[in-house]
């Protein structure tokens, strides 16, 4: 763990004695302790109804836990006002969806900028912010496209640049491959391995064992309890190299 710790920075994300029950006596998460350190790349997987998608909303601040604390980059999020959980948001999580979320009227960059709405920044710095983000994940010639004229890799390539756009302490990808095919997929999971290795923390929300074997931290999660949270050192590389 030490050699781990050297290697990352400070935790992003802290659970301890996480649960999230919902009326009717449904129990959705069951005392999970969960941390991510800055600089990590992992995948918590579990088939559909494990709660990792319970687990997601509550990682991302946008569910509150029944019991339990949840800190994000060292905030404690029972401590936070409805409007300050927000603003925590807006500042240190970003999100990307399998179904992409995009406005379709319009463009890239248009896309992208509007993830920066609420960041506080003027209009031009939010404009150059999305141009650099599409540059980064590939689509520099893509910028003025609207969603109708991408290919699905392409509207996720645009969904992950919003969600990075911000320099955002979390990335959360839920299902990013999804709706995408082969070879789409396996790009897209490319880029989110060169992202990591710039620095950014990514946790890969998936029911796909494969995605997850290909990354360096397995978290798996079944009846909303966290049963493995295994590393493996040789996944990053591997999965960089794939393709």
């Amino acid at each position: 763990m030490t050699d781990h710790a050297v290697r990352h920075g400070p935790p992003v994300v802290e659970l301890a004695g996480v649960t999230k029950e919902y009326p009717g006596g449904v129990t959705a998460l069951r005392g999970v302790d969960l941390t991510v350190l800055s600089g990590e790349l992992l995948a918590i997987v579990g088939p559909s109804g494990s709660g990792k998608s319970t687990l997601l909303h509550v990682v991302g601040t946008l569910d509150r836990p029944t019991s339990g604390r949840v800190a994000i980059a060292g905030h404690d999020v029972a401590a936070l006002s409805d409007r300050a959980l927000s603003a925590l948001r807006s500042r240190h999580v970003g999100f990307v969806f399998q179904s992409f979320h995009l406005v379709p009227g319009l463009s890239a960059r248009a896309n992208v900028a509007e993830g920066l709405l609420y960041s506080g920044l003027p209009r031009a710095e939010r404009g150059r912010r999305a141009e650099r983000a599409l540059a980064r994940v590939g689509l520099g010639d893509r910028m003025d496209h609207r969603p109708h004229e991408l290919s699905g890799g392409q509207k996720q390539r645009v969904a992950i640049a919003r969600a990075v756009a911000g320099e955002p302490d979390l990335l959360l990808a839920d299902e990013p491959t999804g709706a995408l095919d082969t070879a789409s997929g396996r790009s897209v999971m490319e880029l989110l391995h060169e992202l990591n290795e710039d620095g950014a923390t990514i946790a890969v929300i998936t029911h796909d064992q494969e995605i997850a074997a290909a990354l360096p931290r397995r978290v798996r999660i079944r009846d909303g309890e966290v049963v493995a949270d295994a590393r493996n050192p040789e996944a990053g590389a591997a999965g960089t190299e794939a393709g």
